[in-house]
């Protein structure tokens, strides 16, 4: 509500102004902003753009009417492919309707024969509907009237029959704010496997025990599309610094892009390759080592030109990107493809590979930098925090990247399976400097909440992974194992001291 001072009777730059404010932009939909569409319990993450074909469970439509809208405005599909907004009292009439032409109800179903025949309806007639332009909800109403056994059906059969049947013919979306359980949620349904099969609520109990607050410094090793990186993003704010260590060439960040943050919540953020991580602590780090290649890329599902494994020469390297830009578009389907990427745009806006050449090794540069902080930051050995999610073994990555975090604070590690976190907990036992360790795995059950129909859903998660945490205290050295035999005296206990000088005493009397 900050946004809202110092608002006064001026023109539209004025106005503009006041949109740019945080305070103010953050309740309505923009263009080129990261929404998600719900239907029932699905969920889908896609960018608004104007004039951009939208497929979403088995229909396509344009979201250009959803810009303007507020977030978590419902629209309607209509037949020519347009959101059109649906007010909230529209759908209590509508669910109302049904029950006011349906009072009457069966005892039970046991009369009831499915054989096909009840509905009147032909697959004919319900799209002779449709391309009349008729609303869903009226042709569930029709169903209703033409189905010769819905008012023979209890009640709960009836409610039953008007959601799937809702659920088949009325196209009604949602757009909701992307956040970290929405998005959790929609990976977990859609494409587990990119996630290691994190389960939502495993990745509250991380965010939980890693103490991720504004004003951390953040060390965070993931290779779960960067679902857990975005998560801890949301997390504190755009203040801090977080450190991405990234495996190959370099990080993937698809999930981190769903989430839509400001570009000042990116200043922040780090990222440097795991392969350098043990020349950093053994003071052999030079930033001449590092790769030159890499860049880092929100790797997504659409076709995009990736420039990967080139050399580090410069006359050898403006070859290379030559030969990648002319191949990934050497016939004209390719180039219709790419043409729709940003980065193919702003490559034809400045006409000349040239060009494109040098923003290329400008972004290297500009990486290069970031990874040379980065290794600045890890080298004060002071971070607040450390993150694992990956899918390599968990031992290695936390006997490593633990030497990075400061004394007395939580550390959380993540893996699908079971024994690799507990060869992990017995090798952070061994090695010291680590405190209430421990090995948990969370069970969760969802419920039906409806009246006179609670119970447990029969179907729910077999696991959602297991979770190794604790918290890091400094570890002392060892003392030297060779003792002389005077210091082993010296540590005896005073009883057993008198002890031996008595019989040494008494065997110098004898003759």
């Amino acid at each position: 509500m900050e946004g809202a001072k110092g608002e006064g009777p001026a023109g539209g730059g004025a106005m503009e102004k006041c949109m740019e404010q945080p305070g103010q932009q953050d309740y309505h939909i923009r263009d080129g902003d990261f929404v998600v569409l719900k239907r029932e319990d699905v969920f889908k993450a896609v960018q608004v753009q104007r004039r951009k074909k939208v497929t979403f469970e088995k229909q396509w439509f344009f979201l250009d009417n959803v810009i303007g809208h507020s977030y978590g405005t419902t629209f309607e599909v209509s037949n020519s492919g347009n959101l059109q907004p649906k007010k909230m009292m529209e759908e209590i009439t509508s669910g109302v309707s049904y029950f006011l032409e349906t009072k009457e109800a069966g005892i039970d179903n046991r009369n009831i024969v499915d054989d096909g025949k009840s509905q009147k309806l032909t697959q004919d007639d319900i799209k002779a509907l449709k391309d009349k332009g008729i609303k869903g909800e009226e042709i569930v109403q029709q169903l209703i009237e033409n189905s010769t056994t819905f008012r023979d059906k209890t009640e709960f059969a009836q409610d039953k029959y008007i959601k799937k049947k809702k659920k088949k013919y009325e196209a009604i979306i949602t757009v909701v704010k992307p956040s970290t359980r929405i998005l959790s949620i929609m990976y977990y349904a859609r494409e587990p496997g990119k996630i290691n099969y994190m389960r939502y609520d495993t990745l509250a109990q991380m965010l939980t025990l890693g103490n991720i607050h504004a004003g951390n410094k953040m060390v965070v090793m993931e290779t779960c599309a960067g679902l857990v990186l975005g998560a801890v993003m949301e997390r504190m704010g755009g203040f801090g610094s977080i450190i991405q260590m990234y495996p190959g060439g370099g990080p993937v960040r698809a999930a981190t892009t769903c989430f839509g943050f400001p570009k000042s919540f990116f200043n922040s953020l780090y990222e440097f390759p795991l392969g350098k991580v043990n020349s950093l602590l053994n003071g052999t780090f030079s930033s001449k080592a590092l790769p030159s290649e890499s860049i880092s890329v929100s790797i997504e599902e659409n076709n995009g030109i990736l420039l990967d494994d080139l050399q580090t020469s410069p006359k050898e390297k403006e070859e290379n990107i030559t030969e990648v830009i002319e191949n990934n578009h050497p016939q004209q389907e390719t180039m219709e493809i790419i043409s729709q990427e940003p980065e193919f745009k702003e490559h034809k806006e400045r006409g000349s590979k040239k060009d494109y050449i040098q923003e290329f090794q400008r972004k290297q540069e500009q990486q290069k930098k970031r990874q040379i902080e980065a290794a600045a930051l890890l080298s004060e050995r002071n971070a607040d925090g450390l993150i694992i999610a990956s899918r390599y073994h968990p031992t290695p990555l936390a006997l490593s990247l633990l030497e990075f975090v400061a004394p007395s604070r939580p550390f959380v590690i993540y893996c699908h399976y079971k024994e690799p976190l507990v060869e992990c907990y017995t090798k952070l036992r061994e090695k010291g400097g680590v405190i209430n360790l421990r090995l948990s795995e969370t069970w969760l059950r969802n419920y039906q909440v409806l009246p006179d129909r609670s119970h447990p859903k029969l179907i729910m998660s077999g696991g959602g992974g297991y979770l190794l945490s604790g918290i890091t205290v400094a570890n002392d050295k060892q003392k030297p194992e060779t003792c002389t035999l005077e210091s082993q005296k010296t540590e005896e206990p005073t009883a057993k001291k008198r002890k031996i000088q008595e019989s040494d005493s008494a065997l110098g009397d004898l003759p």
